[in-house]
């Protein structure tokens, strides 16, 4: 069983057009996901998978409901113990693990607020978080260095009271299986002033920052249902079947394909806690695990199509989507050669759900991401507002006048500037640019900081990226302007090469004339830095604008030298 008729007039549709048209949800009052969805799974269904789970010590479990609205509720009674409250503001550091389901879960009941983050967050990156959240208790995984870290932001937090350790204890921190295992397995949905309303607030997300501090996106309680678009019609996913998306939790990416859509659909969430992303190992579990359908980021296609798949029983697999980056052609054409299954790409950010996507009924346009979602009502328009032509390059924007899309955000927690500036004009303003096919679907280009303007052309990074990733040494690249007298700016290569392939100007050369020969000769870089990795934000996106500030620095530098 799912739940979908419970919050929807109906399931099957018959075309994009008709999806789109009279797809409509049915909000109920004070819903909340742990009481409305959980619970009721776990009371008529107790039996369904949830969340299937493994990680690289061979350790593995299968939680079903009934498992979760337990562990959850005992979960709760331990954060009510440590003085958690409606409203409190709980960091979870749990990268892949399975209490991760736990402890948010259990502030939803609550009524506090959680605020996923990655491990990989340094002392500086937790202590602006900390203090601009007010975060009031940081639950983690037991890894030392990353602890290291957390203690050394909390003695600059003074809203931090409690730090919990999941796995083995540390001193100075609370070992959360030490009391959860006495923790009563009932909780009574809230009453009276701790009554969870629908506008309360229930998760914050820091956006990637990939030109400024991070942002706090604070969704509510009904963020949950936005999401029935991205799973039922998007990642098609399958009753009873089990979904994996290749999101770490301190992505909001996650709540996108780990949790609330895939569960309300009825499929279990499939989560693999790898130490690190080795390719064949993660095909190894798609087939152990028998995963029906998949979304990863274009960067892991890449990955994974240097391994040779026909090795790997994929055959339970329904259906692959994409989202993160722009989809580059290449991997579109040589995932559906070697598995069958076209691409299908979507768009959103971490403010909204999926905005839009290539859904069941349409021929996908390898590299485009679809067409709006149901309740998205979207434009691409120049800088003055006006509505951009077919195939003319403009900024995505969302009208709101008739209302927003449900599980848009809104606003930015403790932000109203940042608030009243991406909603300036009465549209929310994505910062993203995009084009429009005469057939209507959208094909992205990018940040609008990330437009190069060299010698009166406006150059997408993304679309020479994608000729440069077709020369044989080119494993992943990044794309910027720099300052250039006689042109304003010229295109610059960040690349990470192949195996097999060294830097070297020859290698450079090559590089330069074969771009020249596949595009139009003003998209070809004239300068190209050869590099092991490349920056990249919290959620995998390459970070363009650490490139840029870089070659800035670099020109500073370059230039005081000189003077003196």
């Amino acid at each position: 069983m799912h739940l979908l008729l419970n919050f929807i007039d109906r399931v099957d549709y018959t075309s994009y057009e008709d999806l789109y048209t009279h797809f409509k949800i049915n909000v109920p009052d004070n819903f909340n996901f742990a009481y409305d969805v959980v619970d009721v799974y776990a009371e008529k269904d107790p039996k369904k998978e949830a969340l299937v789970w493994c990680d690289d010590n061979d350790e593995k479990h299968i939680f079903t409901f009934k498992d979760l609205s337990l562990a959850s509720k005992r979960t709760a009674n331990f954060l009510k113990m440590h003085g958690i409250q409606k409203g409190d503001r709980v960091q979870l550091m749990l990268r892949r693990r399975y209490e991760f389901w736990f402890f948010l879960l259990a502030l939803h009941r609550i009524g506090a607020i959680a605020v996923p983050a990655t491990n990989m967050l340094s002392a500086a990156d937790l202590e602006y978080r900390f203090n601009a959240a007010e975060i009031k208790m940081v639950v983690a995984y037991d890894d030392p260095a990353m602890q290291k870290e957390i203690e050394t932001a909390r003695a600059k937090s003074p809203s931090v009271e409690t730090l919990v350790a999941v796995g083995q204890p540390r001193q100075g921190w609370t070992s959360f299986y030490d009391d959860y295992e006495i923790c009563a397995s009932k909780f009574e949905r809230p009453t009276g002033e701790n009554e969870i309303k629908n506008d309360d607030i229930m998760v914050i997300y820091f956006t990637s920052g990939t030109s400024s501090n991070p942002k706090m996106v604070a969704h509510t309680f009904t963020y949950p249902l936005g999401h029935i678009v991205t799973a039922k019609y998007w990642q098609n996913v399958v009753d009873g079947g089990r979904h994996l998306t290749v999101a770490e939790t301190g992505w909001a990416k996650a709540l996108w394909g780990k949790i609330y859509g895939q569960w309300l659909a009825g499929s279990a969430v499939f989560t693999y806690d790898m130490n690190t992303f080795i390719p064949g190992k993660l095909l190894e579990k798609m087939a152990d695990y028998k995963i029906t359908t998949f979304c990863a980021p274009p960067t892991v296609y890449r990955y994974l199509l240097q391994h040779d798949i026909s090795k790997y029983d994929l055959s339970s697999l329904t259906y692959c989507v994409t989202a993160g980056e722009a989809l580059n052609v290449d991997i579109y054409n040589r995932w559906f050669e070697k598995t069958g299954h076209r691409l299908r790409e979507g768009y959103g950010q971490t403010e909204v759900t999926l905005s839009e996507g290539n859904y069941p009924w349409m021929d996908p346009h390898p590299g485009s991401m679809g067409k709006p979602s149901p309740g998205y009502r979207i434009e691409i328009v120049r800088p003055d507002g006006t509505p951009c032509d077919d195939e003319e390059v403009g900024e995505i924007i969302i009208k709101i006048d008739g209302g927003k899309p449900f599980g848009m955000f809104g606003g930015y927690y403790k932000d109203p500037e940042r608030t009243e500036k991406v909603f300036e004009g009465g549209v929310y303003h994505t910062g993203d640019t995009a084009w429009r096919d005469k057939d209507g679907y959208c094909w992205f280009i990018g940040r609008t900081d990330d437009l190069i303007k060299s010698s009166g052309y406006r150059i997408s990074p993304f679309e020479v990226e994608e000729v440069l990733l077709k020369h044989p040494a080119v494993m992943e690249v990044a794309v910027t302007g720099v300052e250039d007298p006689s042109r304003g700016q010229a295109i610059k290569a960040t690349i990470v090469l192949q195996k097999g392939f060294n830097a070297s100007k020859e290698l450079a050369k090559d590089i330069q004339l074969f771009t020249k020969k596949v595009a139009a000769s003003y998209k070809s870089p004239r300068i190209i830095d050869f590099v092991t990795e490349l920056p990249k934000t919290i959620s995998g996106k390459i970070r363009r604008a650490s490139i840029r500030e870089k070659d800035k620095q670099d020109q500073q530098k370059s230039d005081a030298e000189k003077a003196n």
